[in-house]
């Protein structure tokens, strides 16, 4: 009854676009124009899995392998990612059949190449905990905050009073929102978030043909965009933001230098720049794209919460596929933190 095919080649690409356009939970993560980008992306290496009933696509499984290195010793930080998948079609088919072969397969596709597998989840997934249980599935408890800019005036007030006087400091001592002029202030922003994540973050960031691929593809393929913070001619900060047009815009990364312009509050501003864009391009949702551990503190999680969104917890599972290594990772190279929380 079920047809399962990880080609490429094999799967119609109108019909993956629209099956995704017309998911109630469809999201850009699970596009055709996100297996192009990591495809395009170093240390990237995309897995996708379609399932098909009667040629027509019922489920579609859009995952990342990444490796921080090229050499064996890659090995050791290879993981892969899927974002807000799978996705089944629930009205065609039985959807816990569909979802138990699509887990089953890429299983089968990256348990020799990946460490662990982790499925961060977008929308709520508890009635299929046991289906995930079955293949060796774990939950994890994982916050996030998801903002509804379907009404302008009630965003606005949902929004902290101190960090609306911060924007409008910002923008009136000069600082402006701005879409990149050219590649060279997309480079000026990768430079700010590398130096946040190698001193402060301590997570991995993909390299520059991520941001370089996804700045050519927003402007090409509807990706997504990028905002960026402008201040007295330099960029100051920025925002990566992939969208699924009338639907839903997401935060990726982020950064701001709010050390060295404290009254400017260039990361406030970078917030800011998607929910004015949701709420001018009749987006409903702005999706902060995790908020940590309710187990652990986590600063960042008080500064998202003062924009005024629905705090929720979808959590993730997680599949050890090596569980010498991983014991490896976690006991002698201690990186297995940052690669599973990044």
């Amino acid at each position: 009854m079920y047809h399962i095919t990880t080609d490429i080649n094999a799967i119609s690409i109108p019909q993956w676009d629209n099956f995704i356009e017309n998911h109630p939970n469809g999201t850009v993560f699970q596009s055709y124009s996100m297996y192009l980008l990591f495809k395009d992306t170093n240390k990237f290496e995309p897995v996708v899995i379609a399932a098909y009933v009667d040629h027509k696509i019922v489920g579609i499984c859009l995952s990342s392998i990444i490796k921080e290195y090229s050499s064996k010793v890659g090995f050791l930080t290879s993981r892969t990612i899927c974002y807000g998948g799978p996705l089944i079609d629930d009205t065609n088919g039985n959807p816990d059949e569909i979802l138990d072969l699509v887990l089953k397969r890429l299983i089968k596709e990256v348990k020799n190449k990946s460490v662990f597998i982790q499925f961060r989840n977008f929308f709520d997934r508890s009635e299929k905990k046991s289906i995930f249980g079955k293949h060796g599935f774990t939950h994890i408890d994982w916050l996030n905050f998801q903002v509804d800019t379907s009404d302008k005036a009630t965003t606005v007030k949902g929004i902290s009073k101190s960090k609306i006087r911060q924007i409008n400091k910002g923008l009136r001592l000069g600082a402006k929102i701005i879409d990149p002029e050219n590649i060279e202030q997309v480079r000026s922003f990768y430079i700010i978030l590398k130096n946040l994540y190698k001193n402060k973050v301590g997570k991995p960031l993909p390299d520059w043909s991520f941001f370089e691929n996804f700045y050519s593809m927003a402007r090409e393929d509807n990706l997504g965009i990028i905002r960026l913070i402008l201040y007295k001619n330099k960029i100051i900060g920025g925002i990566l933001l992939p969208l699924l047009p009338g639907k839903i815009i997401y935060e990726w990364y982020i950064c701001g230098l709010d050390k060295e312009h404290k009254d400017i509050y260039p990361s406030a501003l970078a917030t800011w720049a998607p929910i004015e864009y949701a709420m001018q391009n009749n987006i409903g949702t702005f999706d902060f794209m995790g908020a940590g551990s309710p187990d652990k503190d986590y600063g960042v999680r008080e500064f998202k919460s003062k924009f005024g969104g629905k705090l929720l917890n979808f959590g993730r599972f997680e599949r050890v596929n090596n569980k010498y290594l991983y014991r490896v990772i976690k006991t002698g190279f201690k990186i297995l933190a940052f690669l599973r929380n990044q």
